[in-house]
């Protein structure tokens, strides 16, 4: 939920495409250790009895003497999947049971746990888990595999080439003779391990796995027992909540804690960067504790405006030439042969990231070093943070993955800031383990948002009804100024995820402008769900959709031809528009939408249906999505994703924004942060494309085609179009 791989550079996706066993630690001796409470750990039955040591053939596979097979998971369980989809990776090239198979969460190491797609850091985003993994995991498994072959044979006295593995069963048809892995882990810990060129990977053909349907392998999450955040308990344990200021900007003057101190529970109230902490017992004695502080803020130099007023500058500011982030052709001379020109506007609010677990974390700070506890997102960033914040190396910094309830983006945040919070307050605790909670209304307050947009577009139509010239400009904040993304995400001044889908635009048009300007705000904004696409698909589908009914053309059929050069986008339209039944007669009231975009390198389109309410409003009935990302390793795990992006989607598109006025965020919770509910959601269609080419992500691609198919259905509806999210209908 980062960035969209297709901004980093030729080396890093040539880096991707095979990592050398080597160069990803697989070498024998590796001892990893369980750093999360989601598997019993090596070295141990999961009553807890010793067994001999494992065969560890590689940095992600670990097969024990109890036959089970532990697969290192290197990115964070969010509720995308991913333990799941690594695993089955494994299990494919490994030939294992899928029963035997047990992930678990990577210790925080970038040196072995990279993201091949960043280079030398480690971290989950930008849907980027499975394309980063795919070869990876794939050859860790087969390279165990090879050395369970190797030791059967030596073991047997018979050649390699004769011995199978199937369903975790090693065996030799000839002489009835088989082993299961646990049998054979001591004596395949002694072969060598395998070069990267002596293994060879699966066709496509001889799947078992890849492509099939495998119950997931989180499902502690239904019956309790998986291990969040905010499960992990410790002897003599604090709990400990922040007062922020409530303007951006402000800073503490004074405070007096001695009403705070008198609440039973409450242990210690210490200032950090900030805010006020105070520490108790329990969550109740710290949230009283807070209650009581008495602060006199310093907002003397806070942020005070309304988004009202930010919006009307950026209003003025796309009056102006910005900074070029396209330019093809002459937009000025297209638009004075144009036969019809067309101009719209567009508004996006603020956004929460409004996970179902707010933020949180636990820090332990000693002598030695730090430990954190954590559904951690982007450990290399952590890891640096709390080290510099500590001055310590960033080897003294243990992070513990733990699942994550839900992020969105938000757990990566590339100031570490809950995550730095809960370090401050521990390191006034030293020795003693302190677990920050952020309320819902913390969460919702303290930032950090999807930022504010503005979009403005000009188009002219030919005589043919064909656009010639396209002009757009953007206005908003940067999500990468200062942080450790921008060197190579933002260039010439442009930040490439505020203008991607935008500046990427794949309609055949032969003079097209995209422009950027970049504000300086003190709201804080980060990465949200699908990125820069959550607004441009947005202003790009909806404003196509208004060129298509300007020129008297079908939607559907405008798109296609102006995709001519892009088969994938019209791969999923066309096969979405064909299983929505595009073009049958709808009922009375009734209205059919659709929008086609690539986000992450996965192409999603969707048509919606709509129906109006009495009284006023409408209810989306129907989404038919459909999905090419590359080979669908888990089917399932994809509609899941699909599914979950088009919910999630749908929220900002009727209900939620964040709104400011005199610099304070008027939303608190979701009494008035709305989200849809159950009754809400459509049903939902999603359809495959069956493909070749390599794994892409679906965790964000599924999200940004739901605002501009629903618009556009309300629109065949209604006859209006509609220029600004959440939608506002009488």
């Amino acid at each position: 939920m980062m960035t969209d791989s297709t901004h980093f550079d030729a080396s890093r996706r040539d880096f991707m495409k095979f990592v050398s066993l080597a160069g990803a630690g697989l070498t024998l001796g590796i001892y990893l250790p369980a750093v999360s409470a989601q598997s019993s750990g090596p070295g141990k039955t999961s009553s807890g009895d010793k067994i001999e040591a494992p065969f560890e053939p590689n940095a992600f596979v670990r097969i024990n003497a109890d036959n089970t097979v532990n697969v290192i998971i290197k990115h964070l369980e969010m509720g995308q999947g991913t333990f799941t989809g690594l695993a089955t990776l494994v299990a494919e090239e490994l030939d294992a049971d899928w029963a035997q198979i047990k992930p678990e969460a990577a210790p925080a190491d970038a040196s072995r746990y990279n993201n091949l797609q960043w280079g030398p850091s480690q971290g989950t985003g930008g849907s980027t888990a499975m394309a980063n993994s795919f070869q990876q995991m794939r050859s860790a498994g087969a390279a165990a595999k090879m050395m369970l072959i190797a030791a059967a044979a030596e073991k047997w006295k018979l050649p390699e080439a004769e011995i199978k593995v199937s369903r975790g069963i090693v065996s030799h048809g000839g002489s009835g003779r088989s082993a299961t892995f646990g049998e054979l882990a001591v004596a395949a810990g002694k072969q060598p391990v395998p070069d990267a060129e002596e293994i060879n990977l699966k066709a496509p053909k001889d799947f078992v796995y890849i492509g099939k349907y495998v119950p997931r392998k989180d499902q502690g999450k239904a019956d309790g027992s998986a291990i969040f955040t905010q499960d992990i308990k410790m002897e003599g344990m604090l709990t400990a909540l922040v007062a922020h200021s409530p303007r951006f900007g402000g800073k503490v003057r004074s405070f007096d804690a001695r009403k705070a101190k008198a609440v039973k529970g409450v242990v210690d109230v210490v200032q950090i960067p900030s805010g006020i902490a105070v520490l108790a017992t329990g969550f109740w004695g710290a949230k009283t504790g807070r209650d009581a502080l008495e602060i006199d803020w310093d907002e003397s130099t806070a942020f005070r405006r309304s988004s009202s007023e930010i919006m009307a500058q950026y209003r003025e500011l796309a009056k102006k030439p910005g900074l070029p982030a396209r330019k093809d052709g002459d937009t000025g001379i297209g638009m004075s042969k144009a036969v019809k020109v067309l101009e719209a506007s567009y508004e996006f609010p603020y956004l929460a990231h409004a996970a179902m677990e707010p933020m949180n974390c636990v820090a332990l700070v000693s002598e030695e070093g730090c430990e954190i506890w954590n559904g951690v997102q982007v450990q290399t960033l952590d890891q640096t943070a709390v080290a510099t914040a500590l001055g310590i190396q960033p080897e003294q910094v243990k992070i513990n993955m733990l699942f994550a309830g839900g992020s969105f983006g938000r757990r990566a945040n590339p100031q570490s800031d809950y995550t730095l919070e809960a370090v401050h307050i521990a390191r006034e605790k030293m020795g003693t383990p302190v677990k920050l909670m952020w309320t819902r209304e913390d969460d919702m307050r303290a930032g950090y948002y999807r930022p504010l947009y503005l979009h403005t577009l000009k188009a002219g139509l030919d005589k043919e009804g064909n656009p010639i010239a396209w002009e757009q400009r953007i206005v908003g904040q940067s999500i990468l100024k200062g942080t450790a993304f921008e060197s190579f995400l933002v260039k010439d001044g442009v930040d490439s995820t505020s203008v991607e889908g935008a500046a990427t635009l794949p309609y055949k048009i032969p003079n097209l402008s995209v422009e950027l300007h970049t504000t300086e705000q003190a709201v804080p904004v980060q990465w949200w769900r699908s990125v820069g696409s959550t607004h441009t698909a947005y202003s790009t589908e909806t404003f196509m959709d208004e060129l298509a009914r300007a020129a008297g053309k079908d939607p559907v059929e405008f798109r296609m031809q102006l995709l001519a050069d892009h088969p994938r986008h019209q791969g999923v339209l066309r096969l979405a528009a064909e299983k929505a039944g595009w073009g049958s007669v709808l009922p009375a009231g009734w209205g059919r939408g659709v929008a086609v975009h690539e986000s992450f390198n996965s192409y999603v389109a969707e048509v919606a249906e709509i129906s109006l309410q009495e009284g006023g409003g409408f209810k989306v009935e129907r989404v038919v999505c459909a999905v090419d990302c590359g080979i669908a390793v888990n089917p399932d795990i994809i509609k899941a994703q699909m599914e979950g992006g088009i919910g999630f989607g749908l929220s900002p598109t009727l209900l939620s924004e964040i709104t400011l006025q005199d610099g304070k965020v008027e939303q608190s919770n979701f009494n008035d942060y709305q989200v849809i509910h159950l009754e809400q959601m459509p049903e939902i269609e999603v359809h495959i494309v069956p493909s070749a080419e390599p794994p892409t992500g679906v965790g964000e691609p599924g999200t940004p085609p739901i605002a501009p198919a629903v618009a556009n259905a309300l629109s065949a509806a209604t006859g209006r179009r509609y220029y600004s999210l959440p939608l506002k209908v009488s």
